[in-house]
């Protein structure tokens, strides 16, 4: 077995801008916006409390060194908190997103609808605060931004431009739906996928992707108000007890993977590269399968030049965002080419403060070659990061491979079934819903041969 160090670099993590920070970043054609957004970061934080946090007993099971307890949350917005946080788990580089249950994102249209130009200027405001905090560790800090709800596609490609020139490594997928852009099919996005493909930024689809304005917290006071009734007072668990097809089952981040797919986005453009985050893997393979059946009896009324399995297994990657045991069984099903770690620090769902640990039970037994895939050289190639100063830090942050798979532990039951409760850590493998994907499929190879 090597002595060489494990490189991790993680999936999925997270960041906010806090409120104090609003009027430094947000431009001041907005700020009359600003007093509303106070009252509702007061609404979002109280409601989101009642979910991300733990209770005193899930600490003592949880957080052995204090680190939650002590506030190592507050890397969400504090770079030295942060790779702090990352050098005790072992991270030597992590993508970076928006969004965390401690403060709400400026300008977001999550209580309310706003007019493109508002979120925009909200998604710049953001951007620009990122590339401030977190920015000077940006060669373990992977910034991922979202330009694409500019108004015009000049607006948008300005806003790209400046991420390239600021360092992002990746950029979300335009999210047309109930807003007034059009669909992916549509070849208003071909400059955007070219400029993405130019500048080496990966694209993302993170979880809750395909969401309307104002949807997420909607759900969310819905399950509030379906927990308070019940009297239920897990409160961790209440999305998962609530909420079938919130995150995991939504079929919006998979059939925005299929648009991509069969309309011709991998041929027209050999560069582009598309991620997926934070919502699981286990279906990838029956999707797949499924879908190249339908390229096959579709494909002479298709844009799509092969099948998606073969642009899935080339040019994409996805991140086991808090990994599950079956997904880990499944690791050649999904692609182990394909298949990247994820922490998604500092939410409660992720795998901190327990990664090492989580790691250790989810990759025991497997093979040195397939773990340093799963674990970082995947995320390096597919993103196209320097290999080389990353692996440098690993050497000095990460874990060794016999630390990952080798390890005997007697992990504390109450410890393993927290990560069931709070991630689905020992959920089965998703069973295939063919039915429901062809109801939306069928639509989508409809319009795309209405297009040719």
């Amino acid at each position: 077995m090597s002595t060489e160090k494990l490189t991790i670099v993680s999936g999925d993590s997270h960041a906010t801008l806090l409120p104090e920070h609003w009027d430094e970043y947000v431009e001041r054609d907005y700020h009359y916006l600003l007093p509303q957004f106070h009252k509702d970061n007061e609404a979002y934080t109280q409601l989101m409390g009642m979910f991300a946090q733990f209770t005193p007993e899930v600490l003592e099971v949880i957080d052995a060194d204090g680190v939650w307890a002590g506030g190592g949350v507050a890397g969400a917005w504090d770079l030295d908190l942060r790779l702090a946080q990352m050098d005790r788990d072992g991270i030597a580089a992590e993508m970076v997103y928006p969004g965390d249950s401690r403060a709400i994102m400026p300008l977001t249209p999550i209580y309310r609808r706003y007019p493109l130009d508002v979120v925009a200027a909200g998604n710049r405001a953001y951007h620009r605060w990122l590339s401030d905090t977190m920015g000077p560790a940006g060669e373990r800090l992977l910034l991922v931004g979202d330009p694409t709800q500019a108004v015009g596609m000049d607006g948008v490609l300005a806003e790209l431009k400046w991420m390239a020139e600021h360092g992002f490594v990746g950029t979300s997928l335009p999210n047309p739906f109930g807003r007034e852009q059009p669909s992916l099919f549509h070849e208003y996005w071909d400059p955007y996928w070219a400029a993405c493909a130019d500048y080496g930024l990966t694209v993302v689809v993170h979880a809750g992707y395909g969401g309307e304005q104002a949807e997420f917290m909607n759900k969310l006071n819905g399950i509030k108000e379906k927990m308070l009734a019940a009297g239920e007072t897990d409160l961790i668990n209440a999305i998962i007890n609530n909420a079938e097809g919130f995150f995991s089952l939504d079929l919006r981040p998979r059939r925005a993977m299929w648009q991509m797919m069969l309309g011709g986005a991998f041929d027209r453009h050999p560069n582009f590269r598309l991620m997926l985050a934070e919502i699981r893997a286990d279906w990838l393979p029956a999707l797949l399968g499924h879908l190249d059946a339908s390229f096959e009896a579709h494909r002479d009324e298709l844009p799509a030049e092969r099948r998606p399995s073969e642009y899935w297994h080339e040019r994409c990657l996805t991140s086991l965002s808090f990994v599950h045991k079956a997904e880990v069984d499944m690791r050649h099903e999904i692609g182990i080419e394909t298949v990247t770690f994820g922490r998604d620090y500092p939410h409660t769902e992720g795998t901190w403060p327990n990664t090492r640990d989580w790691m250790s039970d989810a990759f025991a037994g497997v093979p040195e070659d397939e773990l340093r895939l799963m674990m970082g050289e995947n995320a390096i190639r597919v993103l196209g990061l320097d290999g080389d100063r990353i692996r440098a830090v690993a050497e000095k942050v990460g874990p060794t491979v016999e630390e990952v798979t080798g390890r005997d532990l007697d992990l504390d039951e109450r410890l393993v079934a927290n990560w069931d409760t709070r991630a689905g850590y020992l959920k089965p493998a998703e069973a295939p819903n063919p039915e429901a994907v062809d109801a939306l499929l069928d639509v989508d190879l409809a319009a795309l041969a209405g297009a040719r």
